[in-house]
């Protein structure tokens, strides 16, 4: 911060004025409105505020009247006035208002003259007070774009991060629920919030959480993103080691379970940490559906991410190296197929994949009422142009076609992209050493997720180490009543939750 803006604020009014508009480049959005008080208006007092950022209708029914009008006939003894005492009654006697804020220096100054306080100045005082009527367009509370369910709450987060911890609010009404603020950038002073309960979150895991956010040194935090890549633990792993969403029911869900969430103003997707493996294939849906249901659900996801990332290597490995693995019916169809292709299988599906990353990409960054169309028409015409040509054989399109929809099954994103990240590899390997390639690749894979961690918690957990308590959250989901403990490596306090008996039919 600039040393002039960590300056005392001066008792002369006009100099405070002509400070705040050179420091702000007499900027057309910020509003000073300068009256006089007291009986005979001897006393100078200035009201400054954002235009757009603070609700001008209340500041002037409740500020600006008070001052203006209800007090003006009243007769304000000097001696009085020039005292502290006045400004403690002012603020405790005549303005109708909450959240007013004391101001000693520039920097808390313009951090709330911008955040969307009005700020009060009077002449003779080295001390000003702050009002919050912080307000802004924002987009409302709406259903979720990127996790959809079909059976469960429709409400997500927002840009406005007092929003986004009101909803959290709504479904954890606990006094242990703890809300930290602190402010990062130095230009922007963006708001980030931890949210934690008390008595449940490893204590540990809050305070590494604390000192990660603390060691951010930076000039502008845009989006959780940006937290997000300064904290996680491994920096150049594909796989995610911080969970993010946009709905509340499952940040609260993970609150409950023990673990922190980090809020970003200006952006309404939250953290969760620490994030392991098995955190990205759960949907909040899976805890609204029967355990039978969810538990189907949970398992054809993780079917799904090894064909997204295994399916295009399999099929290269197979029709390079081993085509005594296939009956001989379609080994023979295979051929046929593959006749009039100038190029090697692993030509083909790069080719192909790098072809519908293409069109993946353009539809997304396509206007929305033709991104789709141009999705589905592109894969359609080239596919079947690219087949006819004879560049690439029609098992390969099914191949890439099947690898492209298993992708979209995973109900986190960033999951997604790491199988398509490391599909390519796997790839190399395959029409370099075949299958053997193949398990090659996956030793590695297990190698490094087994040395990943989220927060000091093994990212395997609760499969490596193997917990058997956990395992009723892991691959399949129990029945609620077995919800009876929290995870261990998780929370290492309070594990138990209450205990529901198991529902039995009265008797006959």
């Amino acid at each position: 911060m600039d040393s002039q803006q960590q300056e005392k604020i001066s008792s002369d009014l006009k100099f405070n004025l002509d400070h705040i508009k050179k420091t702000l480049g007499n900027s057309t959005d910020i509003v000073i409105r300068e009256f006089q008080a007291g009986k005979n208006g001897e006393f100078e007092i200035a009201v400054v505020y954002t235009d757009g950022l603070t609700d001008s209708a209340g500041l002037q029914e409740f500020v600006l009247e008070t001052l203006m009008v209800k007090i003006r006939d009243v007769e304000i003894d000097s001696n009085v006035f020039h005292s502290l005492n006045w400004m403690e009654a002012l603020k405790k006697e005549s303005l109708p208002v909450s959240g007013i804020t004391d101001i000693s220096d520039y920097q808390k100054l313009f951090l709330l003259l911008l955040s969307g306080d009005a700020i009060i100045l009077v002449n003779g005082f080295s001390k000003g007070m702050a009002i919050s009527f912080r307000v802004w367009a924002d987009r409302g509370v709406n259903e979720p774009s990127s996790q959809t369910v079909v059976r469960g709450p429709k409400d997500g987060f927002t840009e406005t991060l007092r929003k986004n911890t009101a909803l959290i609010r709504r479904r954890i009404k606990d006094p242990n629920l703890w809300l930290e603020t602190k402010q990062i950038g130095t230009k922007t002073q963006t708001d980030v919030s931890i949210m934690f309960l008390k008595g449940v979150a490893n204590e540990k895991i809050v305070n590494e959480v604390r000192e990660r956010i603390n060691r951010i040194n930076i000039d502008a935090i845009l989006e959780s993103g940006y937290i997000e890549e300064l904290i996680q633990d491994n920096q150049y792993s594909p796989f995610p080691t911080v969970y993010n969403t946009e709905r509340p029911d499952a940040v609260a869900s993970a609150i409950l379970e023990g673990r922190i969430a980090i809020l970003v103003d200006g952006t309404p997707f939250v953290l969760i940490v620490p994030a392991l493996f098995v955190h990205f294939f759960q949907s909040s849906e899976d805890y609204y559906q029967r355990a039978d249901i969810s538990s189907f659900v949970r398992l054809l996801r993780y079917f799904a991410f090894f064909l997204a990332l295994l399916t295009p290597s399999a099929y290269i490995a197979v029709t390079t190296f081993h085509q005594e693995m296939l009956p001989t019916e379609l080994l023979i169809s295979l051929a046929a197929q593959r006749e009039g292709v100038p190029f090697p299988a692993v030509v083909e599906a790069i080719m192909m994949e790098a072809t519908f990353e293409i069109l993946r990409e353009a539809g997304v960054r396509m206007p929305r009422a033709v991104g789709s169309a141009i999705s589905i028409v592109g894969a359609l015409v080239i596919g079947q142009a690219a087949v006819e040509a004879g560049i690439v054989s029609a098992t390969m399109v099914i191949v890439v076609a099947l690898t492209a929809i298993s992708s979209f099954v995973s109900p986190a994103f960033n999951m997604a992209i790491a199988a398509r990240l490391i599909r390519f590899p796997l790839m190399i390997l395959a029409a370099s050493f075949g299958l053997f390639g193949i398990i090659l690749g996956l030793i590695v894979m297990v190698l490094h997720l087994n040395s990943l961690r989220s927060f000091g918690i093994p990212y395997l957990a609760p499969n490596a180490p193997f917990i058997l308590q956990d395992q009723a959250d892991n691959f399949i989901r129990l029945p609620r009543w077995a919800f009876y403990r929290r995870p261990r490596l998780i929370n290492q306090k309070k594990l138990n939750r209450e205990d529901t008996p198991i529902p039995k039919p009265p008797n006959s």
